[in-house]
């Protein structure tokens, strides 16, 4: 099966040396490169390295000389994945990659195990996003085996959460060096709380009344992200002056929205679809809410509390590095829906208690900032910002 491949800006297709230093990024889909890692594929740039991108969908990506297309399937253990990495092993081949930056489950593993098979195979960093898998369970090892394996062609493993570092310890993934990072970064400059009459204004436009208190979630729809556990919390909570913002798309928006109706609260909800720019909207609101049933730190509960909102989250990893019960907001327990509401309940009672947690949150997240998690990441990488022309 041979891959795709389109020409961002410059460089050569048939993947022969050359003089320049060549990079290669790669991500399940683009839409994680675009949400996650301008700032290093620019500082790549930047430096004079060449850029290559490795995803499923080979749209111009800003920074990127070459997007490649990979024929993978998102289940892991589809057989098609099988040609996938062979494909990245002919890809690994022919690029002359002198680095390789992984990223996502599925994309890490069909990379670092055609590396593995690579004759000067190149250094080869993984950021794990956190991993899918509890530690406790016969299944774990159907995603543990993997990691071993594709850890033995691994360089550099970064984590974001304490948890994902215990188990990168316990199960040997095998690195070279193991460090730890806190997140991405997010650009901290974009979302602030309003002046009040900005944000009343603002309100008023999105049709929102006065006594309405204000939830939100921002992600796709999938069982890990949990949206039914929010949806039942909200029925538990029975307050008539709650209105739920959820924002994304994803396989589970449809019956959402059906136990939504079935749960009777779908005037209280709405569905927002894809939204732009969440930074327009995390000001108007009064909480953030994170039900999600896994995570390695998430932009968007960072993104929401650096706007001055307290946190309801459950009480899983990444959530647990960002939330800090009783200071900043809530957790509570997975799959726990009572609790949820009994959080959501004791916030839309005490408004100085929403201002105290949101205030605090948003000092909490400030590590976190792009502005700081940017260079240690690229020290990792080995780059010196200091030699980028924005640094």
């Amino acid at each position: 099966m041979k891959d795709a491949m389109t020409n961002n800006q410059k460089g050569s297709c048939t993947g022969g040396p050359v003089s320049a230093k060549r990079v290669l990024f790669c991500a399940s889909a683009a839409v994680h490169i675009r949400n996650f890692h301008l700032p290093y594929l620019k500082a790549f740039h930047d430096q004079g390295w060449e850029v290559w991108v490795a995803v499923e969908d080979p749209a111009p990506i800003p920074y990127a000389d070459q997007v490649i297309a990979m024929p993978w399937r998102k289940r892991l253990f589809s057989p098609w994945n099988l040609l996938a990495v062979l494909d990245a092993w002919r890809l690994l081949r022919r690029g002359h990659f002198q680095k390789l930056c992984v990223h996502t489950t599925l994309a890490s593993v069909i990379f670092r195990l055609a590396a593995l098979f690579t004759p000067k195979r190149p250094w080869v960093a993984y950021v794990c996003h956190g991993y899918l898998f509890r530690d406790q369970g016969w299944k774990r090892w159907a995603y543990i085996l993997p990691e071993w394996l594709a850890g033995k062609a691994t360089d550099l493993l970064l984590v974001m959460n304490q948890k994902d570092f215990r188990l990168a310890k316990k199960y040997h993934f095998g690195p070279k060096e193991l460090g730890f990072i806190p997140g991405m970064g997010f650009q901290r400059e974009r979302f602030s709380p309003l002046p009040p009459d900005q944000r009343e204004a603002g309100r008023t436009a999105l049709g929102i009344e006065k006594e309405q208190l204000v939830l939100i979630y921002g992600t796709e729809f999938s069982g890990r992200k949990n949206q039914a556990l929010l949806l039942r919390a909200l029925a538990q909570a029975n307050l008539p002056s709650l209105l739920l913002l959820l924002a994304g798309s994803g396989a589970l928006l449809d019956s959402c929205k059906e136990l939504a109706k079935a749960l009777g609260v779908e005037e209280q909800v709405r569905f927002l679809g894809q939204v732009a720019d969440l930074g327009t909207l995390y000001p108007l609101c009064d909480m953030v809410v994170s039900p999600s049933r896994s995570e390695g730190l998430p932009f968007h509960l960072m993104e929401a509390m650096s706007c001055g909102l307290p946190a309801i989250a459950t009480d899983v990893k990444g959530h647990q590095e960002l939330v800090e019960s009783g200071v900043t907001g809530y957790l509570t327990p997975l799959d726990d829906p009572q609790a949820m509401a009994q959080a959501i309940r004791q916030l839309a009672a005490h408004p100085e208690l929403r201002a105290a947690f949101g205030a605090a949150g948003r000092e909490a997240v400030k590590p976190f900032a792009l502005e700081y998690v940017k260079p240690l990441l690229l020290s990792y990488y080995g780059l010196d910002e200091r030699r980028n022309g924005d640094a």
